[in-house]
């Protein structure tokens, strides 16, 4: 239930951040039939990555590895020395590095960092879409890809987590409504 309800939230945020927002572009101006199942596929290689052996054993080496990297990432990013600068990336960042102390599944926030980071670097490299130089929202300088583009997947997993039991409750008992209902 967790990657239906992942794929589902993501799915809405692409179209909204995307086509709505332009946030970001993809080449054709489309959200490609791809990206939805791509979501879960994400979503799962984090899971994945969170509970493998290596995740598990190394896991204060990762972080400290995520947070050196990524706030050196996000540091360039707003140092004003790329042209196009990253503001949202830096703020995007420290909402990650947030989650990862404070959030429920850090280990699944570390796994999201090296999955969507790896992604959106060669999504990106590969011109499959490309982030708008001035976010639309706050007019804030964004990169292409954003150094802290990862805690979208925090946002995503946050939601996931949170809605997939009420949603299964909600299934059953109307499964229940409906076998109740039959036997009358």
């Amino acid at each position: 239930m967790q990657v239906v309800v992942a794929v589902a939230f993501a799915t809405a945020g692409e179209h909204f951040a995307s086509i709505y927002m332009e946030g970001y572009t993809y080449r054709f101006g489309n959200v490609p039939p791809y990206v939805p199942p791509g979501h879960g596929m994400v979503y799962l290689t984090a899971v994945a990555l969170a509970r493998s052996r290596i995740f598990l054993m190394n896991a204060r080496k990762l972080a400290i590895s995520v947070i050196v990297i990524g706030g050196l990432w996000s540091l360039w990013g707003i140092s004003g020395i790329p042209e196009q600068g990253d503001q949202v990336g830096a703020f995007l960042f420290c909402i990650f590095v947030i989650c990862l102390f404070k959030g429920r599944s850090p280990m699944v926030y570390l796994g999201a960092f090296f999955i969507c980071t790896w992604l959106e670097i060669i999504g990106t490299a590969a011109g499959t879409w490309k982030w708008a130089s001035i976010e639309p929202v706050f007019n804030w300088t964004q990169g292409n890809p954003p150094s802290g583009v990862a805690a979208w997947y925090c946002l995503v997993d946050a939601v996931a987590i949170g809605s997939s039991p009420k949603i299964l409750y909600g299934l059953q008992k109307m499964n229940n409504w409906y076998k109740t209902s039959l036997s009358k």
